[in-house]
């Protein structure tokens, strides 16, 4: 037996709940980041002359800004010492630009300073890889053996809660960096005023992104739990 009629209906109840806040967060990151990136800005930066300007300010000379194709799939990159801006942020002059661009930086500063949850998040890494490969067949399989190889669901356990510490991890390493380039953002006046409102605005919902993955990811790691502990006491 695969699923239980209650065991589905339950999954499928919670998997469309968080689906559904997934959708809605990613859906508004999305509307904020258009709006904001229709709105320039009075110091008439690019998102690359502000990511070399935040660099310089705290002296770090090793790191490059270069182009990434694609929408928000801006990106540090801790090994390679790069800092990938998307085509829309690399080359605008706009408030998504540069709360993007300082955001990532704020990464880079993370790395140059030894942020301790970002070295954490970096040395778990590896066991990450390994944990979510096949997450969904162990998923499929320790259903079906529930009742005849509940160990299988513990297994299981272990894959999704090692990703859930990942996201947990990532939460503040995320809002970290966020402070970092609002806080600069303010103080070298690359934004003023109403542009420093909206690039809070527009950070606060990239790091909503997050907290739904993690919350998802907590969720379902409970919900497994719940069943293994049913099944053990049969």
């Amino acid at each position: 037996m695969m699923f239980g009629n209650s065991d589905y209906m339950v999954y499928m109840v919670i998997g469309g709940i968080l689906s559904f806040i997934g959708m809605y967060v990613s859906n508004k990151l999305k509307s904020k980041f258009t709006k904001y990136s229709q709105i320039g800005i009075r110091s008439n930066l690019s998102g690359k002359e502000v990511a070399e300007k935040m660099l310089n300010y705290y002296g770090i000379h090793d790191v490059k800004v270069v182009a990434a194709k694609g929408m928000l799939t801006d990106h540090y990159n801790p090994l390679t010492k790069t800092i990938a801006l998307s085509e829309p942020v690399y080359g605008a002059r706009s408030i998504s630009a540069a709360a993007v661009a300082a955001h990532e930086c704020g990464h880079a500063v993370q790395h140059d300073t030894s942020y301790a949850m970002l070295k954490l998040r970096s040395a778990i890494v590896p066991v990450v890889k390994v944990a979510s490969m096949g997450q969904q067949f162990l998923l499929i399989g320790a259903f079906m053996l529930l009742n005849s190889f509940p160990q299988l669901m513990l297994i299981t356990i272990v894959a999704f809660l090692v990703t859930t510490i990942f996201s947990l991890v990532t939460l503040p390493v995320e809002f970290d960096a966020s402070n970092r380039a609002l806080a600069w953002l303010e103080d070298s006046n690359v934004l003023q005023g109403e542009e420093q409102a909206g690039a809070k605005d527009a950070l606060h919902w990239a790091a909503m992104t997050y907290v739904s993955a993690a919350l998802s990811s907590l969720v379902m790691v409970m919900y497994l739990i719940f069943k293994y502990m049913n099944a053990s006491q049969r």
